[in-house]
């Protein structure tokens, strides 16, 4: 939905020299049906991908494909990220997008430096990550990244990484299935499985934990055939168990931290440029990391920012900022330069927007 946005925001700059109104965030992505066991599969039912909201489809004078971008767009993307499914044999694609309200969309004819906030929301942000949000959000990436496929091609995209520390333990929980046309049979499973444990287990040691436990596909259970492995036929869980949908992932810093400040915005689809769902939440969590590493002697900082509908995106009703030192400290000094930092990211608004219309600012 997020692609389907920065899609959007491109071909309105082109055609009118400005992003217009949208709001691509409400999708649901309902579970497909397949048959798999070791070494085969087939598609029974193919998963379906319903796209809804809001959108601008132009003038009389130059209409805009919507439905075709958003068409491109979704098969574009399974392409890049889920390298096992054909986004034309196994996903259907139902657009039900609809022009926007009226009061929301003249938002977007108001003259001024930036836009109206089109809600009033608020959102939370944090940095430093700790240990062990870091652990997490690696290990996801490490079992993505293409080396990682490159030295082991059975395993799937839909990776899932729950991390609790106890003192100075880390307790780390994956699921990664692994494709069923490349396992053939339990053994097979359970020996692939005891390779990529060992390699998470090298990349997890380069963590600073005193001890790593992990689990892995903690469902399995030997001697059960296919029932007690964790097997994909197209590397996701969307194939045939679980459907998924917007906000039901991680936060915009790409993890799901149960003791921080949390927002329940979900960013992805959103308009850039006066959604403040979007634009807050990203830039919470940058003002935060910003004040942490240019204001010597702190220890966590998190900031939260709260918008007032039609208000200008720059001009927030409430900013609070939580800096916790990690040392004695001089609070006037933290104050004043906090503050300033949080006013250089308001003036430049307009440039930031901007960034996320293309693209440019990650949003899971």
């Amino acid at each position: 939905m997020e692609r389907i946005s920065i899609e959007l925001c491109r071909e309105y700059m082109k055609r009118f020299g400005q992003v217009l109104h949208h709001n691509i965030d409400k999708a649901l992505l309902v579970a497909g049906q397949v048959e798999k066991g070791f070494g085969r599969g087939r598609v029974i039912k193919p998963m379906e991908l319903i796209i809804g909201d809001r959108a601008s489809f132009g003038t009389a004078k130059s209409k805009v494909p919507v439905v075709d971008i958003a068409r491109k767009t979704v098969r574009s993307w399974f392409r890049e990220n889920l390298p096992h499914v054909d986004p034309v044999k196994h996903v259907k694609i139902r657009t039900v997008l609809q022009p926007g309200s009226e009061e929301l969309t003249d938002i977007f004819r108001r003259d001024g430096r930036v836009r109206g906030a089109n809600d009033t929301s608020a959102a939370a942000g944090y940095a430093p990550l700790t240990p062990t949000e870091r652990a997490v959000f690696e290990t996801e990436r490490f079992i993505n990244s293409p080396a990682f496929k490159l030295s082991f091609p059975e395993a799937g995209e839909d990776v899932k990484v729950m991390g609790v520390r106890r003192g100075k333990a880390l307790g780390i929980t994956v699921a990664c299935p692994l494709l069923a046309l490349s396992i053939k049979n339990e053994a097979a499973y359970f020996r692939k499985k005891r390779e990529i444990y060992a390699s998470l287990m090298d990349f997890l040691s380069g963590f600073p934990f005193s001890k790593v436990t992990l689990n892995l596909n903690s469902l399995d259970i030997k001697g059960q055939g296919t029932r007690g492995v964790y097997l994909s036929l197209l590397g996701t869980s969307a194939e045939d168990a679980d459907s998924g949908q917007v906000g039901r992932g991680n936060r915009v810093n790409g993890v799901i931290s149960l003791n921080r400040p949390m927002g329940t915005e979900a960013a992805a689809g959103k308009n850039p440029v006066s959604h403040v769902g979007k634009i807050y939440s990203i830039l919470s969590h940058r003002m935060a990391e910003e004040v942490y590493l240019r204001v010597e002697g702190l220890k966590e900082v998190s900031v939260w920012l709260l918008s007032e509908i039609g208000s200008p995106i720059d001009e927030p009703s409430q900013v609070y900022i939580q800096a916790i030192p990690a040392k004695r400290h001089d609070a006037a000094y933290i104050r004043k330069s906090a503050l300033k930092i949080i006013d250089e990211f308001l003036s430049g608004l307009p440039a930031f927007t901007q960034e996320l219309s293309r693209g440019e600012h990650p949003v899971c």
